[in-house]
């Protein structure tokens, strides 16, 4: 056996090790919740529990579903992916349904014994459940359905060290790609080409994919926190947001760099200084224990202190993962202490409509004994 077919092999045998750690773990859940089975169809939830990496092409179509009670695990699929689940999944007994998951559901539930079944609530539309009762009904299966929240994304919310390493990598491709494409940039450059040089430069660095579509916005457009690029052309002294990142073995990269092209201007600099310093402050604090409210606050109230009050329109922070975003969030909106293994973006931003505006997004691991910042790439900003 060749070394590159041993080394799939091993990493193989290291994702079914963690697969199954996950499984003692949700099974525990399962019990705490009072239910016998879960039927697990959020896509990044699927694959953390079972290795499967079969896309749900859109909200209403789905590459398959897990079906997890505590001594057996179904993974129900259909034909496109049948071959693919059986080679991801080697723990789990994969069931190929012709008529769809929701006619062949009771035949499942009634192989699984399933009396009570728990389902993401996120993921299950009006329709599907109106038409999942109906089949349950229609064939006389007595089974009570449960609504479920977070089960799996709690777990997902601390991650291991091969999360991490992965999400490094993913770091390092988009920083690779970013820092060819910062050297293209100059007058006249429009923010669709500035953006598809950098996609094309992401792939050819390695990318599976993108985190998503990249963000690249000039002049006043860059008070857009999430503007689309368009034909505008940049200009001399104006700020240039970028926003992109990569999927490396389903873990995302996220990253905000604002660049200017000549000499900034007081506001500029003014700006770009404050954003910086909010960062700095707020991924100091970082630590065990603390909460992400806070850390939201520590950044909001320096941007505020500084004369840009209201002018930061965003949480500081989310969690990346199989999703790039996703638990914890650092805002105002929702409190969680934090742990070691959390991994999650700082990106503090000051957006002022008619002039511009200015974000710089780094990811960071809460340490044991305080934050890793897994980004290398300086927040330079004069090209």
């Amino acid at each position: 056996m060749r070394e590159k077919e041993l080394t799939i092999c091993f990493q193989e045998i290291i994702l079914d090790k963690r697969i199954k750690i996950r499984l003692k773990k949700i099974r525990k859940s399962i019990k705490e919740k009072n239910i016998d089975t879960l039927m697990v169809l959020v896509e990044e939830n699927r694959r953390y529990l079972s290795g499967f990496t079969g896309e749900d092409t859109q909200f209403d179509e789905s590459a398959g579903a897990v079906f997890i009670t505590q001594d057996k695990l179904i993974l129900a699929t259909d034909s496109r992916y049948e071959l693919q689940a059986k080679h991801e999944s080697p723990l789990y007994e994969v069931l190929c349904y012709k008529k769809g998951l929701i006619k062949e559901l009771p035949s499942i539930l009634t192989i699984l014994k399933a009396e009570k079944l728990g389902f993401e609530s996120i993921r299950m539309s009006y329709m599907w459940h109106k038409k999942i009762i109906e089949q349950l009904i229609s064939e006389k299966i007595d089974i009570t359905l449960v609504e479920t929240e977070n089960i799996v994304e709690n777990l997902r919310i601390k991650k291991d060290e091969q999360e991490i390493e992965l999400t490094k990598k993913a770091v390092d491709i988009a920083e690779s790609a970013f820092m060819e494409t910062a050297k293209e940039i100059a007058v006249g450059m429009t923010e669709k080409e500035a953006a598809w040089d950098l996609e094309k430069r992401l792939r050819e660095k390695g990318a599976d994919s993108l985190s998503f579509p990249v963000i690249c916005a000039s002049g006043p457009n860059s008070a857009l926190p999430h503007a689309i690029p368009c034909d505008r052309k940049f200009k001399k002294n104006e700020p240039v947001l970028f926003d992109w990142g990569v999927k490396l073995n389903g873990y995302c990269s996220d990253i905000s760099r604002t660049l200017i092209i000549g000499g900034p201007d007081e506001t500029f600099k003014k700006v770009f200084k404050t954003v910086i310093e909010a960062q700095q402050k707020a991924i100091k604090a970082i630590k065990p224990g603390i909460s992400s409210k806070s850390i939201d606050k520590i950044a909001r109230d320096y941007i505020e202190e500084n004369g840009f009050k209201g002018k930061f329109r965003h949480g500081t922070g989310h969690g990346t993962g199989l999703a790039v975003h996703e638990q914890p969030s650092i805002s105002p909106l929702k409190e969680t202490t934090l742990e070691p293994g959390m991994l999650f973006t700082v990106e503090p931003g000051i957006y002022i409509p008619g002039w511009g505006g200015v974000r710089i997004e780094n990811q960071v691991v809460v340490k044991e004994n305080g934050v890793q910042v897994l980004n290398s790439l300086e927040p330079s900003f004069s090209i």
